[in-house]
C-alpha cells in the first residue's frame, strides 16, 4: 500500500534509472560535439560517460534493487570501453575508475562525484558500478543491503516527489 497515493501497487519497483548524466542538457542534442546514447555519452568532446548499474541486495526479499546511473571515465578508459563494447571476453577487463555522474535525490549528501569502479560484464549486459566503500549512505547500502521498507521509501520519494 502506497503511503503517498493510497493505492495498492504490485510491489515496489526494484529499479530506477536516469536517461543522461547530470551534466547533460537538452540543448546539447543539437551540438555535433555531444552525443547521448542508451549506454554512452560524450559532452563537448571532452567529458565521457558510461551507463551502468549499482546493485543493492534487498535482504528480506532475496531480490536485488538497481540504480541505473552514469559514471564519467577518462578519455583513455572511455575509448577502451567503447572499443570493447561488443567484444567477447570484455568482462575480463580490470575495473575502470570513474566519478558518479547521477544525482540520486534520496541520498544526502549528494551522490555526484562519488568515487566508483566500473566493472564490465559480457557484451549486451550493462556494467556494474561499485561505489567506493565510504560512509556515504549509498556506499553503505551497497555494502550492507536494504530492506523492503527502504525500497518502498525510495519508490515513494521518486514516484511522488514533494509529498
Amino acid at each position: 500500500m502506497c503511503s503517498c497515493c493510497g493505492q495498492r501497487h504490485d510491489g515496489p519497483p526494484l529499479a530506477f534509472s536516469t536517461e543522461a548524466p547530470v551534466y547533460w542538457t537538452p540543448e546539447m542534442a543539437d551540438d555535433p560535439d555531444c552525443a547521448l546514447g542508451s549506454d554512452q555519452c560524450v559532452i563537448q568532446g571532452q567529458a565521457f560517460f558510461v551507463r551502468g548499474l549499482i546493485k543493492i541486495s534487498v535482504t528480506d526479499l532475496d531480490e536485488v534493487f538497481s540504480w541505473g546511473v552514469w559514471v564519467s571515465l577518462s578519455p583513455e578508459k572511455f575509448a577502451r570501453a567503447a572499443e570493447l563494447w561488443e567484444a567477447p571476453g570484455r568482462e575480463s577487463e580490470p575495473p575502470y575508475f570513474g566519478w558518479l555522474s547521477t544525482e540520486l535525490p534520496v541520498y544526502s549528501p549528494s551522490t555526484i562525484n562519488l568515487r566508483t569502479n566500473l566493472h564490465t560484464r559480457p557484451a549486451g549486459q550493462r556494467p556494474l558500478i561499485e561505489v567506493e566503500p565510504t560512509d556515504h549512505p549509498l556506499a553503505v547500502e551497497q555494502r550492507t543491503g536494504i530492506t523492503a521498507v527502504r525500497v518502498q521509501q525510495i519508490a515513494e520519494a521518486l514516484l511522488h516527489p514533494g509529498q
